[in-house]
């Protein structure tokens, strides 16, 4: 089984406003670096789009270790995603989950692959991370300049 270190990012420029998501693909000497931008979205659906794009690229089951600055990506698919569904897709505090289409995405991208989800510091300097970070904001500035 191949094994592939992924770093992913979600950024927005207003909360919701135009937002990009940005992934860097390690395997070996192999590096393939994928973004892209919606006009009217939020942060944390650029968190989920980039884990779910960077998965999907990979095109048989591999061995992932994956790194991202959100705790809501990372919580949310370790601890949060059980509960949510055995609640009928309810908040502990009953209301609906945000975002429940992406989560869903995800969870079929995640039923793929053996995944170790780590969690790291967004702007403290970690190479994969930083890479991430500058693939989300030049999607957006794609996005901006109508490319």
């Amino acid at each position: 089984m191949s094994e592939v270190e992924i770093y992913t990012d979600g950024a927005c420029r207003g909360n919701p406003g135009p937002g990009g998501w940005g992934a860097l693909l390690v395997s070996g000497e192999r590096r393939r670096e994928m973004r892209g931008a919606e006009s009217n979205t939020t942060n944390n659906r650029m968190e989920l789009a980039a884990a779910i794009e960077a998965l999907a690229a990979l095109k048989r089951p591999c061995r992932v270790r994956l790194y991202t600055d959100s705790q809501y990506l990372r919580k949310g698919i370790t601890e949060w995603l059980p509960q949510w569904k055995a609640r009928g897709w309810k908040t502990a505090d009953r209301k609906p989950v945000k975002n429940s289409d992406l989560w869903l995405a995800l969870e079929r991208q995640v039923a793929r692959h053996t995944i170790e989800w780590h969690w790291v510091r967004g702007h403290s300097g970690h190479p994969g991370n930083d890479a991430a970070d500058a693939l989300a904001n030049q999607a957006i500035d794609d996005l901006l300049a109508g490319g």
